[in-house]
């Protein structure tokens, strides 16, 4: 698959089926969706599998392997929605591999949408997923050490696209990380949509704290009659607009993709006045037609595209501030 980068249009030609993810480890997720969509399988099985690449890769920050909170701890987030409007999230979630499956299964087999901490990973041992040793990896126990001889918060923006180039970077950023986060949107070939985001949150947060990802709405939506979102960024602000339901009711009223993530961005701008030059947030959409579109508040963001066997690509976003 060619992994080349190009520079993203105002309108894009409807593709189906079609993989977008959050973000250059996208490309490794994208590859495990494609084998799904390629031959003629569920788009929630695609977002699922797709992302579980990530959630396992120790060299990635999602997943055990991530960074942890403020207290040592690494705790993860994730969500999925299908083609019907079923959903399913988990939360404040530790010592489970693959969030992403945690999430599904709550969709399936529960009457709730979220569960959350100690009640999360008992419903998950309950259906088989094995509790994994409580340890920082290397890269994230170097990182964490170097956190606490200041124990400063103060997200940096990018900074999945700086930890990609060297994963472990403290003296060049001060010890400072924001959170990390793949979020993915698929349609089938017989026109389903259905998407998935997984997490560790921002690095070094609060005990307790969790994002958007994992909250339907805002992280991540699904409106088989609409299109499909998802975010990556700064999590709060992402909620205090309910980023990815607000992009799809929009392309429900046939507005492009591109567009419609544009306008949510440009209104967590409008709301932030001069705090917006520390904020990074980007989101991806599809519509039924299968065009897709994303936009982000920072130059910097990128999303892995892929529709085809040799087409796995990295876009760089369009961005509002220059």
């Amino acid at each position: 698959m060619s992994n080349k980068l190009f520079a993203s249009t105002h309108f894009s030609n409807g593709k189906i089926p079609l993989v977008i993810s959050t973000w250059d480890a996208g490309i490794n997720a994208n590859k495990a969706a494609w084998h799904v969509l390629r031959n003629g399988g569920r788009a929630l099985d695609a977002v699922e599998q797709g992302v579980m690449v990530t959630e396992a890769e120790q060299g990635c920050c999602v997943g055990l392997g991530a960074y942890p909170d403020r207290d040592g701890y690494v705790t993860l987030d994730a969500s999925i929605m299908d083609e019907y409007g079923n959903c399913g999230g988990v939360a404040f979630l530790e010592r489970i591999k693959h969030p992403i499956s945690v999430a599904r299964r709550v969709m399936e087999k529960t009457p709730h949408v979220l569960l959350v901490g100690n009640g999360a990973q008992q419903f998950a041992v309950s259906e088989g997923f094995p509790l994994e040793e409580e340890k920082l990896s290397d890269n994230a126990k170097k990182a964490y050490e170097e956190w606490l001889k200041k124990s400063q918060y103060k997200p940096v923006i990018n900074i999945e696209n700086t930890k990609k180039q060297n994963s472990y970077v403290p003296n060049k950023l001060n010890g400072l990380w924001n959170h990390d986060t793949i979020g993915m949107i698929a349609i089938d070939a017989k026109g389903n949509l259905s998407g998935s985001c997984t997490t560790s949150g921002m690095a070094f947060k609060m005990r307790g704290r969790v994002g958007d990802s994992p909250v339907i709405g805002a992280g991540l939506y699904v409106d088989n009659e609409a299109g499909a979102a998802v975010a990556t960024g700064v999590g709060e602000e992402v909620l205090k607009i309910c980023g990815t339901h607000l992009i799809v009711e929009m392309m429900r009223q046939n507005i492009a993709p591109e567009d419609a993530c544009k306008k949510a961005v440009e209104k967590i701008v409008k709301r932030n006045g001069d705090k917006i030059k520390d904020i990074q947030v980007g989101f991806l959409a599809i519509n039924k037609k299968g065009e897709y579109g994303a936009y982000s508040v920072q130059s910097g963001f990128n999303y892995a595209l892929c529709y085809t066997d040799d087409n796995n690509q990295l876009i760089d976003a369009k961005h509002v501030l220059r």
